[in-house]
């Protein structure tokens, strides 16, 4: 499978009968899938096919989709309401020798509210229903455009991430190689730092002395993180390798990297491994920050 990013755009339209429709779809990342519909009034019909249709397309991201509907076509009802019509020329009626102004006219009377009445055609169900069907199949061809837009953007990414593992696995076989952690000179630093103590007093236990010796080379071991690095980096390239909604278990590697590297950094008593360690932790979060926009 693919890898997708979370972050895409697209538009669709078309025309059904009378109507004329577009939608407008974007999304950017979230920790799971959140879709908000904006849909003008008396299209709510629309709503659950096309939230399913989302949730059988996208795995995470907040996607927002917007509709708009025009229709077209239409000639306005125009109309003159009967019963508000005669009501208001029974009143003019009775106040025709009660009061003294200036006959109505024809304009005055039909610009009464509710007298004259403009009126769009009245909707046919068949019209209605096969507008919905076409709206609904235009946000999933719409869905299909976001989709292909995220996977060439999430390409893009697993290159990008695939060369962070890569000089993690790199600053891994530096540190490897570091002459500092070798157990000639972790031995030669110990020697030099009992050496120290035992200037300063003789008062020293020689077996406590020894199992503290031990305890300090055990400390500055990092073998154990070694090898955590190296299996984090195969199976986040295995990942990347197998595709598909892999962002949530690439960010818990992400984590698991991150606090590697911090352990290493904080055992590393020599020059060479602390300053490795300080690139292998700003290379872990730069992999972090790029998880980030995967689905």
């Amino acid at each position: 499978m693919a890898l997708s990013s979370m972050t895409g755009f697209a538009r669709g339209h078309g025309v059904s009968g009378p109507y004329a429709w577009a939608w407008e779809i974007k999304s950017v990342n979230s920790k799971g899938l959140d879709v908000k519909l904006r849909l003008p009034t008396g299209w709510d019909a629309v709503e659950a096919p096309a939230r399913s249709r989302a949730a059988d397309k996208l795995a995470r991201g907040s996607v927002f989709a917007s509709l708009s509907v025009d229709r077209q076509g239409v000639a306005p009802t125009v109309r003159v309401n009967e019963p508000v019509l005669n009501a208001v020329l029974a009143t003019l009626q009775g106040l025709a020798g009660k009061v003294a102004a200036t006959p109505p006219s024809l304009d005055g009377i039909l610009a009464l509210k509710g007298v004259f009445e403009i009126a769009e055609t009245e909707e046919k169900e068949d019209e209605r229903r096969a507008a919905e069907a076409a709206i609904v199949d235009g946000f999933g061809r719409a869905l299909q455009g976001l989709g292909d837009m995220r996977k060439t953007e999430g390409e893009a990414l697993g290159r990008v991430l695939n060369a962070r593992l890569s000089e993690i696995g790199t600053l891994a076989s530096r540190a490897e190689a570091a002459p500092g952690r070798k157990p000639e000179a972790i031995k030669a630093r110990l020697a030099e730092q009992i050496a120290t103590l035992l200037e300063a007093s003789q008062r020293f236990d020689p077996d406590r002395l020894h199992q503290e010796a031990l305890l300090m080379a055990s400390k500055a071991d990092i073998r154990e993180e070694l090898d955590r690095l190296a299996a984090h980096v195969a199976q986040a390239k295995k990942l990347l390798g197998d595709g598909g909604p892999v962002g949530r278990k690439l960010d818990f590697l992400a984590q698991e990297l991150n606090r590697e590297s911090n352990t290493l950094c904080a055992k590393a008593n020599d020059v060479d491994l602390t300053n490795i360690g300080l690139e292998l932790k700003a290379t872990v979060e730069q992999f972090r920050e790029q998880v980030q926009n995967l689905e």
